[in-house]
């Protein structure tokens, strides 16, 4: 489903407000559930989550966290719901022979990064992230998941969005109290400019690690100056517009869906049509290039681009520094 668009708007609407006694009873199953004891897994786990629904720049966050702890040496492995994807039993992301029907979207990311598990029990997952031979596990979600004792838990903001209108599911875009949900997070990463995400991160009173999603050269110089068609299915498809902006394109045209929804051969026909006729290339992320897969139909060879972008800190590396070791050292010494 694609978030409605009143979850964004300040003050709450009249429609958000009708819906706040639901989302009280939402935001209180959340934050119950958040409170059982998990499973310690045998090594630290760090989990990357967020206080809304999808959309913030979880992933792009994992690999940073991936990459760092690869440069000290660290074997991480990811652990990730998967999404979208129809395994039912923890299962090794293989980029071969799964596709995003299977394992999700996002898991086909990471995996490129580091091995990843896709499992809907945690649990089940981590045991399996283990025999992968993990020496840190790294949940790409699963904030409001209880079921692992969590060693470093990192929330993302979004900086255009924030918190939204700043209620619960179904009024709003959070998952629950935001100030209970912050009391099991160490930090927050900020990503993008933007007061509504500056204003939540405040809020939360949390140590803030300060992000930017950068595009590749080589995928802002293919657009620059250029009439671009954007089509996208994330969970805040404005981003990836302000990426298509910043590289200079020119948006003349869009085929948005909701997040995680597959593609099908029509689909993409359709855009390469309409693409045509507005003479643009097609403008697609990382995410979305996983899920329409290898055989792309022939008349989009050729024009389509993916935009892919990664997640550069520029204020607080410091900070994220400290928590990694004290995450490593309380591990070691437990």
């Amino acid at each position: 489903m694609r978030a409605p668009a009143f979850w964004w708007t300040t003050p709450p609407s009249l429609t958000a407000r009708l819906l706040q006694p639901l989302a009280t009873l939402y935001s209180a199953a959340t934050l119950r559930r958040m409170r059982r004891p998990g499973t310690r897994v045998g090594c630290p786990v760090i989990c990357v989550g967020n206080f809304t629904g999808g959309g913030a720049g979880k992933t792009p966050t994992a690999l940073l966290l991936a990459n760092l702890l690869i440069a000290r040496g660290e074997r991480p492995v990811f652990l990730s719901r998967g999404y979208g994807g129809s395994v039912r039993f923890a299962t090794r992301v293989d980029p071969s022979r799964h596709s995003s029907a299977e394992v999700g979207d996002e898991p086909l990311l990471l995996v490129r990064a580091a091995p990843t598990i896709v499992s809907r029990d945690r649990v089940a997952g981590a045991a399996k992230a283990l025999e992968a031979g993990a020496s840190v596990i790294i949940m790409d979600d699963g904030l409001q998941n209880p079921d692992i004792e969590k060693t470093l838990t990192l929330a993302v903001i979004d900086g255009r969005s924030g918190f939204g209108n700043g209620l619960a599911h179904p009024a709003g875009p959070l998952r629950a109290d935001a100030a209970l949900q912050a009391s099991r997070v160490n930090a927050v990463v900020l990503i993008g400019p933007g007061e509504a995400g500056a204003h939540a991160a405040a809020l939360t009173g949390l140590p803030v690690i300060r992000a930017e999603l950068t595009p590749s050269p080589e995928a802002a110089a293919h657009i620059a100056g250029r009439r671009v068609f954007a089509m996208a299915g994330i969970g805040l498809p404005d981003k990836f517009r302000a990426t298509l902006r910043a590289c200079g394109a020119e948006i003349v045209g869009e085929h948005i869906v909701a997040d995680h929804a597959p593609y099908s051969a029509s689909d993409l026909e359709r855009v390469a049509a309409t693409a045509a006729s507005l003479d643009a290339l097609v403008a697609t992320t990382t995410k979305d290039k996983v899920r329409i897969g290898a055989d792309l139909p022939h008349a989009l060879r050729g024009r389509l681009v993916v935009v892919d972008v990664t997640l550069v800190p520029v204020e607080g590396m410091d900070r994220l520094n400290g928590l990694l070791d004290a995450c490593l050292s309380a591990s070691a010494s437990g």
